[in-house]
């Protein structure tokens, strides 16, 4: 399983599926991360976190945590 925690940077992925429950999910939905959507990963902050992340027309910085639950495919 491939999740969006492992993707390059330069790689564009699609979202296969959503892990965690509740609250986090629905945040994680909220800003616009669905199964289908395509991710382009921009850059990584030099410590690692955050993931700079360009989808659905705009930019959005993500956790590692948060990435390490959504699963992608290429």
């Amino acid at each position: 399983m491939k999740t969006l925690k492992d993707a390059a940077i330069g790689e564009t992925v699609t979202v296969k599926r959503i892990h965690g429950e509740g609250a986090l999910k629905r945040r994680i939905m909220d800003m616009g991360i669905t199964k289908g959507t395509e991710i382009f990963v921009r850059k990584v902050a030099p410590l690692g976190d955050p993931m700079e992340l360009t989808l659905r027309g705009y930019e959005l910085s993500l956790r590692r945590a948060d990435c390490e639950l959504i699963e992608v495919e290429e």
